[in-house]
């Protein structure tokens, strides 16, 4: 556990922006990142995860503690239900392969979704109509400025779309180090209604879907969707999908009869950020090495040498360009740092 300095984050981000840390360290337990944090109260700390929802803009001038905490293991279990502990610097696809395996119910709809499992409730995750506070029942973090441990329940956590404690209150205040999802073990409840599942498992042959067969349905749409950040980089959705009331729609709708959207309340709907984005010229847009992906709008990449800068300005201007054409504002889903 040793402190490096000007230390490289190309790796560390699944944008691959190149950008340095002033100081650097990885710590592998609990007990290491609370000597960490002993150790280092009066310098400024940045907590890095998987590095899959954020866009680095600049050299980073704080000690940056990369939570690389592994392990998963049983807390309890009944014929209906199984409660899994997971340590927050699991890779969250892996882990939810992994829960697939055992035959436990709840995840398989977020199958691919990049990032490790510590920085799931921050951003309530989410995909094909199932989100975390789903499954979740809390989570422990350690507090920065004071190194107690405090288990945050799925209602102290005050989910939102995408929102949670941990991006108002608490934010930067608690470093997240292990989750407890409760999962089914039998009468699983499959999600299929939502996206293209259903086309895909038709097109598979599939009539009777198990766990796999949602997670694999999943998987192909996503791959032949999003691009890979291993090979190119991104970080996944870069945009929220606006939820806007019913009066605002309703009055984009007398202009734009064919607007996609989904039903969230009696007074809100949901539209597909991408959708309005397309619409508005900007997919498969490309300057320089800054682009937003040719299949699938709601992901901004980078072809290789481009800027966090370069990328922030293209984001910018996509939000300008939805907004002129249909007053809607889209909010980016990505921390820009």
């Amino acid at each position: 556990m040793t402190i490096q300095h000007q230390f490289s984050l190309k790796k560390y981000n699944t944008f691959g922006i190149e950008a340095k840390a002033h100081e650097f360290v990885a710590v592998q337990t609990v007990a290491e990142l609370k000597k960490v944090l002993s150790e280092n109260q009066d310098k400024p700390k940045f907590i890095l995860g998987g590095g899959s929802n954020m866009l680095l803009t600049q050299d980073i001038e704080a000690l940056v503690i990369h939570v690389d905490l592994k392990g998963k293991r049983i807390l309890q279990e009944d014929e209906d239900f199984v409660w899994v502990e997971s340590m927050a610097g699991e890779n969250w696809h892996e882990f939810v392969l992994w829960t697939i395996d055992q035959n436990f119910g709840g995840l398989e709809n977020m199958s691919l979704i990049p990032g490790n499992v510590g920085t799931t409730p921050v951003q309530n995750i989410g995909a094909y109509g199932v989100e975390i506070k789903d499954t979740f029942v809390s989570c422990d973090a350690v507090h920065i400025a004071t190194q107690q441990t405090k288990t945050f329940t799925k209602e102290e956590c005050r989910f939102g779309y995408r929102e949670s404690i941990f991006k108002q209150e608490a934010k930067d205040q608690y470093v997240i180090t292990s989750v407890v999802f409760k999962l089914t073990k039998r009468n699983h409840h499959i999600h299929i209604a939502y996206g293209d599942i259903t086309q895909e498992l038709e097109s598979q042959n599939v009539v009777t879907p198990t766990l796999k067969d949602v997670s694999n349905a999943v998987i192909a749409i996503r791959q032949r969707k999003l691009p890979n950040p291993a090979v190119l980089g991104n970080s996944g959705s870069f945009f929220k999908n606006p939820v806007i009331s019913k009066q605002q729609f309703e009055t984009v709708q007398q202009q734009y009869s064919d607007i996609k959207f989904y039903e969230v309340s009696p007074t809100e709907v949901k539209v597909p950020a991408g959708w309005l984005i397309e619409q508005a010229g900007y997919k498969g847009f490309r300057r320089g090495d800054a682009g937003v992906h040719k299949n699938q709008a709601l992901v901004l990449v980078n072809y290789g040498q481009a800027t966090g800068q370069e990328i922030l300005a293209l984001a910018k201007e996509v939000q300008q360009a939805v907004f002129d054409k249909y007053g809607i504002a889209i909010e980016a889903e990505v921390n820009v740092i």
